[in-house]
């Protein structure tokens, strides 16, 4: 938590950080330079889903702003944007208010237990228990994956087996390839693997661990000249997602 000095030196540093996005949006309007920069931050299994197709369809959709993406876990791109370096973002679990960001939320995302590909078929389910009895590579304990399964262990007062921590998800995802471990983690993170054979896929039937997806953006920034067409590039990214998840996510209020 801030100190209350700490709070008003964040304030004046949003301010500041503002009226220099300002003066930039002007510079660019007086030299005739219509080009709007959009800095969006996604995390990798958003990255992984969407990354390339992102780029051509903000091209396609808002052909006036220019973007560049940023890839952090959901932590990371939430300090990246109260420092002022984001736009919006894509990012999960800002399930309660912070001071300086707007947020909205999109839809709850099911994680799913990645394990190595077995001789025989799997089933298609499994219970939390049996996910969490497995040895288990996971991202470190800052990361909101591994703290839902710390709270479900607790709540039902299952082992919890992380064996390795890992921040690198190629890292993560090599060493359930080899064999050594098994992973509660998004879809999105696995995807070229789980669609090439290389590693296998399995429900959790009775308490899925389940994040939410927010949009979040500065509070109280400047409206871009393209408003509109931002707003409906951001409506094609959460369409994107939904269809690239399918069955696993749930549209808030749906």
């Amino acid at each position: 938590m801030l100190t209350q000095a700490g709070e008003l030196l964040l304030e004046r540093a949003r301010r500041i950080l503002k009226e220099v996005e300002d003066a930039r949006r002007d510079v660019r309007a007086l030299s005739g330079n219509d080009q709007e920069m959009l800095t969006m931050g996604l995390t990798p299994s958003i990255m992984l889903q969407l990354g390339p197709d992102l780029l051509i369809d903000a091209k396609n959709k808002m052909p006036s702003v220019s973007l560049s993406l940023v890839e952090e876990l959901s932590h990371g791109l939430i300090a990246a944007m109260e420092r002022g370096e984001l736009n919006a973002a894509f990012a999960y679990g800002i399930d309660h208010p912070r001071p300086g960001i707007e947020r909205t939320a999109l839809f709850e995302e099911e994680l799913v237990l990645i394990r190595p590909v077995a001789d025989g078929p799997l089933p298609e389910t499994v219970t939390l228990a049996e996910a969490l009895s497995h040895d288990l590579v996971q991202a470190g304990e800052r990361d909101m994956v591994q703290q839902l399964l710390k709270a479900a262990a607790e709540k039902f007062s299952l082992p919890l087996h992380i064996v390795y921590e890992a921040q690198s998800i190629p890292a993560m995802r090599a060493l359930v390839v080899r064999g050594v471990a098994a992973s509660v983690i998004p879809y999105g993170t696995a995807i070229e693997e789980l669609r090439a054979g290389k590693l296998a896929m399995q429900r959790i039937s009775d308490q899925p661990p389940k994040r939410t997806l927010y949009l979040i953006r500065p509070g109280n920034a400047p409206a871009f000249r393209q408003q509109e067409a931002v707003d409906r590039f951001f409506a094609s990214v959460t369409e994107h997602l939904l269809v690239s998840l399918g069955s696993l996510a749930r549209r808030v209020g749906s």
